[in-house]
Formats: structure tokens, C-alpha cells, sequence
């Protein structure tokens, strides 16, 4: 065993207590007045990849065995895989052409399209779609389609790409189509000149949604509402809220239909930071303030509110700690797998359906590097960590959902650093998460602890909760991040989750409903009931029911727990809300409060891929 594991494992709440907290989660959902998720898609953490790199991820001639014994894990943990994104600003670069026969894309010598890249710079061939294929056996996709693209031909060409899609991908479930990549950029992005805003947008996503279901959806005998409008990425100025889309007519039925839309679902971005956007430097420490990344997405939540008054859920398609391509010291830390495990409960507590983190080769913000990079062989991130911890505690049973639990009076210098989360399956209390952000890094070697007491259920008194921590040796390690005894950074594991410590950390309720834990500054712990955490089985109609929110082209995965279906499912009508809960629980959504960045641009990064691409080629990173 590495000498840092040895040190997470034997430095887990041993440190000397310095604060107390009380927390009393409610025992039943039916029986409590507070806010809480739907059941949560075993899917909901997803990623989302630039097209421009998927090779990068996925492999070229030979599949990157890294990358999906990373997914693996976590489709092992929910019984289904993540949910993938193909998209980014590359998705408005691509044109298809059966010509191209390489395991990449390459350079259009013909491109006539406008943008300061143009807008069919990139061809892919059939090998893009070989190369999707590889992901798990009914992996979710959305994929971007090219609204920046409009030369004469523009509906051919969409159309084109989406019947490869359908055509080419049949391991995967394909879910949606997102029509352009953050469409109020187009303007700087010189996608667009002249009056442009959401009312133009609206027009022109209509006219390709309409050709993409009359042409390729409508054939399969699918509904049109199959698409995800792209809604605002930045705050300043714009006409591309959710309400202002409803009030410019994105939400006109389509042709040929009993007055359905082509809405599937609300697409939004955001990224926590963005380098040269966010108009003040960022430090670890600020960035572990917990609270500050409920600041910072404070208009995202008005954003779900307005989705909330449509019939249509809302996804976080592209989201990200910092962009465009991280932080060195701080996106690739321990401090960042903590963010990540928080920012997954957060969302699910605002009823968000789904959040892919963007990932490109060369980020420092991706859950690990797929190539020879920086002088470093792939590797994988503590963030990856995060992912880990909140699939485990989620499980597959598609029964559970998430609520905030009240922190009470905190602790002199832990304000904002703390976060703590109720975990039910069916209804049910199952697990209660803490996550203490305060920092301290592996220097520090007086690190202290929260002594947290927990009012459970009287019934419970005399029985063992169980603990699974997630820890390092500090806040800003690079490696050696241990959660629930696992690591996916052993030696010769490539990325495979292994077993370094195997002992079951409990503690007795005790007569009076409480137990007592210890949580280290910067980590964090699951306290579960009746188990360990990871132990949960499937619920065949819970699972049935949340795969039946959308129409799907391809397969089901049986580990789901729903019998396999065959080249679509799903309701065939208009998008509404699950019927399970309330969309935004019963108290509804969270409210508003300033935001923390006024906007974001779209920014191209350079960067030469390593030596496993064929020949050194140089790629536009979009964010």
C-alpha cells in the first residue's frame, strides 16, 4: 500500500475535536416539511466530453482502457452508467463526411462556413461513431448537433450528422439532441452578425428541429420533443433566460404533431470559475467555502425556477469547477473531489435532473487525464474521487432522493464550510452526509475534527450506523485520495476501484436515538444505516418508471434493474415532470440571491495532443 493511503487511512478522525454540530435529519419524508429531490437518475453525475477530444477519452485505434474501467466503477455503484454529453464549442465546428476514414478528426481544406473558426473546420467520419460505441451498454448520450453552421445546405447537413447518430451509435441510449453550443455567444464567437438574440435563435432551432424530426426522429416513429434548447451562459444582458425562450416562442408545437413540442429537457452551463472571465484570483481556501459556490450559482437557481413554471425538466450540461481547461493547485487537489461530492448533492436538492462536469484532455478541472500528458502518464484526479462517493451513496435502487439538513449554529471558523445532506431510499432515512471543508493541508499536522451528534430515529437505539469516509492527507494532495476503503489509484489498477482497507467503521446508537461521529477538517463521511454504504439492491419499477421520463433511441441496461428495451422508449408524448414527487419538492425551488461572476465568453485553448495521436495535431479546446 502506498505510504499516503496509509496516511488517510490512519489519520480518519483521529484528530483532536475543535467544534460541535447537532443535526436532527427527519426520519421519513411523510412525515417531514422540508425540501427534497425526485428519486435520482442512477445516471444524474455524468460527464460531458468535447468533441474535439473524444478520441482522447474513448481511444483511437485500441479502446483507453483508463477511462472505462473509470466509468465501469461507477456504473458497478448505480447499476447504470453516467450520462454523457457530446458536446462543447467543437460540436459547432463539425460536419460529417463518410470520406474521412481516421481514428480523429481532421482539418476541412474546403470550410466555407463563417466564425472565427469556421463553421465546418472540423470533418468526422464513421470511425467518431465506432469509437462512441465503446462507452457501457446503454450509456445516455445527449449529442450536439451544429446550429453555428448555416450555408445553403445548413438542413442537409444537420440532418446528415443526426441520421449517423441514430444509425451508428446502437450501444448507446441516445436521449437528446442539443442544437448549437451556447447560442448567446454567437455574436463574439462570430458565428452570428447583425441582430441576434432569442428571438432569432428560437427561429432558427426551431427550423433544423423541425427537418431533424421530420427527416430522422419522425421515421423511427419518435415524438418530436426530443431536443434541448440551449438557454443563457452568462448574466449580463441577455435574451436567452428560460422565460424570455417561452415568451420568443421556443416552445411552438411541431408540425405534424398533436401540438408537441420538440422540448425534451432545458439545457444550461456554468462553470464555478472561469479563468479570465471572474473578475477576482481564486485560492483553494475560498474555493472550499462551500457557500460561496451556493452564491455563485444563485441566478442558475432563478433559471430552475422558470423551468419550473414550463413542463419541462432542467439539466446542467456543461458545468465545471474552473474553466477552461482548471487550476493548477486547485481544480487537481483533494479540496476539488470534496467540491465535487457537494455540488452533486446541491444540484439534486434543486431537483436538477442530470449535471455532466466538461472534460477535456488537457484540463486540470478533468476527473483524470486520458493521455500522456504534462510529462505524466494518465492518471486519475482526486475529483474522481467525488463522483465515486455520491454514485456509492446514491446506489442503484432509484428510489432515492436528497434534502438539505439544517446545520443549526456552526462552529467559530467553520461558516460556509460545512454542508450536510439527508439521504432516503423510498422514502426512508438511509444515510446522513458531512462534508467538512474547512481547509488543512498536508503540512499542517495539528489538523482538528468536528465532533458531529446525530438524532436519529428511536428505533435505531442500540443498533450500528456505518461509516465511509472520504479523506486524503489534506486539502491540496494531488493523490492518494482514499473513499469507503477503495482507491482507483493503486498500482497496476489502471483506474480499476481496489480494496485497501476492509474494516467496517461503525458506532452504537445510543438509548437516546444519537451517535456521535468525528469528521477531520477537510473530509468528509456518510453515516449509513443498516449497512454499509454501497449495499443497496435495485427497485425493477422505481428504475422502469425514471428510464420512462424521456424517449430513448437504443438500449436499456438490464443492470438497471428495468427489462431491456428495444430502439425506443418512453412516453412518446409532450416532456412533463415525473410523477414520483413534486419537481421541486414541497417546499419548492430555492430562491435567489446576487451572483457571484456577471458572465462568462467562450474561450479557445490551444493544445497539442501527446504522442498517441497519429502524428501531433493541433486541437481547439472549446468550453
Amino acid at each position: 500500500m502506498a505510504p499516503s493511503l496509509l496516511f488517510a487511512l490512519s489519520s480518519l478522525s483521529l484528530a483532536a475535536a475543535q467544534g460541535n454540530l447537532n443535526l436532527r435529519p427527519i426520519a421519513s419524508l411523510a412525515n417531514g416539511s422540508t425540501r427534497y429531490s425526485d428519486f435520482i437518475d442512477p445516471s444524474f453525475a455524468g460527464f460531458g466530453i468535447e468533441p474535439s477530444n473524444l478520441f482522447s477519452f474513448t481511444g483511437y485505434d485500441k479502446p483507453n482502457e483508463l477511462s472505462f474501467n473509470l466509468i465501469g466503477n461507477l456504473n458497478n455503484y448505480t447499476g447504470a452508467p453516467p450520462h454523457l454529453r457530446l458536446g462543447g464549442n467543437t460540436q459547432d465546428y463539425m460536419v460529417f463526411s463518410e470520406d474521412q476514414q481516421q481514428y480523429t478528426w481532421i482539418n476541412n481544406p474546403n470550410a466555407t462556413g463563417q466564425g472565427n473558426f469556421a463553421s465546418d473546420s472540423m470533418l468526422i467520419g464513421p470511425k467518431f461513431f465506432e469509437v462512441v460505441n465503446r462507452f457501457p451498454y446503454g450509456t445516455p448520450v445527449t449529442w450536439g448537433l451544429n446550429l453555428a453552421y448555416s450555408d445553403p445546405d445548413y438542413l442537409d447537413r444537420i440532418t446528415q450528422m443526426a441520421e449517423q447518430v441514430t444509425k451508428n451509435v446502437p450501444n448507446v441510449k441516445l436521449v437528446s439532441f442539443e442544437i448549437g453550443n451556447e447560442p448567446d455567444l454567437y455574436l463574439q464567437n462570430g458565428f452570428r452578425t447583425g441582430e441576434w438574440g432569442g428571438r432569432v435563435y428560437s427561429q432558427q432551432w426551431l427550423t433544423r428541429a423541425q427537418a431533424v424530426f421530420d427527416r430522422v426522429l419522425k421515421p423511427l416513429n419518435l415524438s418530436s420533443n426530443f431536443f434541448e434548447p440551449g438557454t443563457t451562459a452568462n448574466t449580463i444582458g441577455t435574451s436567452f433566460q428560460i422565460e424570455d425562450m417561452t415568451e420568443l416562442g421556443i416552445e411552438t408545437a411541431a408540425n405534424g404533431t398533436d401540438n408537441t413540442t420538440f422540448i425534451s429537457s432545458w439545457n444550461q452551463h456554468d462553470y464555478y470559475y472561469f479563468v479570465g472571465v471572474t473578475g477576482r484570483p481564486l485560492t483553494l481556501e475560498e474555493f472550499m467555502d462551500l457557500q460561496s459556490t451556493n452564491i455563485q450559482f444563485a441566478a442558475w437557481e432563478t433559471q430552475i425556477q422558470q423551468s419550473d413554471a414550463t413542463p419541462y425538466p432542467y439539466a446542467l450540461r456543461e458545468m465545471c469547477s474552473v474553466g477552461p481547461i482548471g487550476m493548477e493547485g486547485i481544480t487537481n487537489t483533494f479540496g476539488n473531489a470534496l467540491w465535487t461530492l457537494n455540488f452533486f448533492l446541491y444540484a439534486a436538492t434543486l431537483n436538477i435532473t442530470s449535471v455532466q462536469m466538461h472534460m477535456t484532455d488537457n484540463s486540470n478541472a478533468s476527473a483524470w487525464q486520458p493521455l500522456e500528458m504534462y510529462n505524466r502518464q494518465p492518471f486519475v484526479r482526486p475529483l474522481y474521487y467525488g463522483y465515486a462517493a455520491f454514485d456509492q451513496i446514491i446506489g442503484p435502487s432509484c428510489t432515492t432522493q436528497v434534502a438539505p439538513l439544517d446545520l443549526g449554529p456552526q462552529p467559530d471558523g467553520y461558516n460556509g464550510k460545512i454542508k450536510t445532506y439527508s439521504i432516503y431510499q423510498a422514502g426512508q432515512l438511509a444515510t446522513v452526509v458531512i462534508i467538512n471543508a474547512r481547509m488543512a493541508n498536508v503540512t499542517q499536522t495539528d489538523k482538528k475534527s468536528l465532533s458531529v451528534t446525530i438524532t436519529l430515529p428511536s428505533s435505531l437505539a442500540g443498533q450500528d450506523v456505518h461509516l465511509a469516509y472520504l479523506s486524503n492527507d489534506g486539502a491540496d494532495a494531488t493523490a492518494g485520495t482514499v473513499w469507503n476503503g477503495i482507491s482507483y489509484e493503486a498500482q497496476g489498477s489502471n483506474g480499476r476501484a481496489t480494496v485497501v482497507d476492509n474494516s467496517d467503521r461503525t458506532v452504537r446508537v445510543g438509548s437516546d436515538g444519537t451517535a456521535t461521529v468525528n469528521v477531520r477538517d477537510s473530509e468528509a463521511l456518510a453515516v449509513n444505516v443498516g449497512g454499509r454504504v454501497g449495499q443497496g439492491q435495485p427497485d425493477k419499477m422505481a428504475c422502469a418508471a425514471i428510464a420512462a421520463r424521456s424517449q430513448a433511441i437504443g438500449p436499456t441496461p438490464v443492470t438497471s434493474g428495468v427489462e431491456e428495451s428495444g430502439s425506443s422508449s418512453g412516453t412518446g408524448g409532450s416532456a412533463t415532470a415525473s410523477q414520483g414527487t413534486s419537481r421541486s419538492g414541497n417546499n419548492g425551488a430555492a430562491s435567489a440571491s446576487p451572483t457571484g461572476m456577471g458572465g462568462r465568453v467562450s474561450v479557445e485553448v490551444l493544445s497539442v495532443l501527446g504522442a498517441a495521436v497519429l502524428g501531433t495535431v493541433l486541437l481547439l479546446i472549446g468550453s
